[in-house]
């Protein structure tokens, strides 16, 4: 299966792309940092076959040749693991926010999952082949953190997209799922909590312990393996049921019952 992993270069992404590799997936990496890049294929080329693809998000010309040098380094698209980083104000409470703040968040958690999207099944529909999106996302828009507000507003969207994919090109092999993610350690989940506690003028162990560890019974993060796992489900015709479903993988942190 060759597989598009967005904002790969360190931390979920990273993480993600490394455990699908295991499982025998051929994957594209991208980032808009080259350097970063550059090291994360070194790394994960012992793993497996994988690719690197320079993309900024943010660039609709970078969007559409994620695509097109994907499809001719893997030979075919599979499935596309979408993944993002963080806005540069986060974390920051609304009150802080601007009107560029907004725009930036927009284009990062809406636009560009969607413009991907829009990409790849036309181009699905046009070869007559199945594929399947996984969006990963935040328990966070079930259960806002303040702090996230941007990421939390313009990330609920994703659970609307994999519904109305998976409704409307469904039939011909086409699905999509929102995963929402807990706590993972990341460099990205320490710098949003370092800056949280310099905030907030306490130490960032007891930061790290409040907002992360003790929000869950089993006081840990989870595990990359566990993730690795459920996302290769989801890619699996295993899954093809599940089609539109929204997936939580958070150690219980949200206190929310759906029914």
């Amino acid at each position: 299966m060759g597989v598009i992993v967005t904002a790969s270069s360190r931390g979920i992404g990273f993480n993600v792309a490394r455990e699908l590799l295991r499982r025998n997936a051929r994957v594209v990496i991208s980032s808009r940092n080259r350097e970063n890049l550059r090291k994360a294929l070194d790394e994960l080329s012992g793993y497996g076959e994988v690719y690197a693809v320079e993309a900024n998000l943010f660039d609709q010309r970078d969007l559409e040749n994620l695509v097109k040098e994907s499809w001719e380094l893997l030979g075919r698209v599979d499935a596309l693991v979408w993944n993002a980083g963080n806005v540069r104000c986060e974390p920051c409470l609304l009150h802080e926010a601007t009107y560029l703040d907004w725009i930036e968040a927009s284009a990062l958690h809406t636009v560009a999952p969607g413009y991907l999207t829009t990409l790849l099944v036309q181009t699905w529909l046009e070869t007559k082949r199945k594929g399947v999106l996984v969006y990963l996302n935040s328990v966070s828009i079930k259960e806002p953190m303040p702090p996230l507000v941007l990421a939390d507003v313009t990330r609920a969207g994703l659970v609307q997209l994999a519904k109305s994919v998976s409704r409307t090109y469904g039939g011909k092999g086409i699905r999509a799922y929102s995963v929402l993610l807990g706590s993972f350690d990341t460099p990205g989940a320490r710098e949003n909590l370092k800056a949280v506690a310099e905030e907030r003028g306490e130490p960032f162990e007891e930061t790290w312990e409040r907002e992360v560890l003790g929000r869950t019974p089993l006081h840990r993060t989870g595990r990359w393996s566990e993730l690795g796992s459920l996302v290769a489900f989801l890619l699996s015709d295993d899954a093809e049921y599940m089609l539109g479903s929204t997936v939580v993988i958070d150690g219980a942190m949200t206190r929310s019952v759906d029914i």
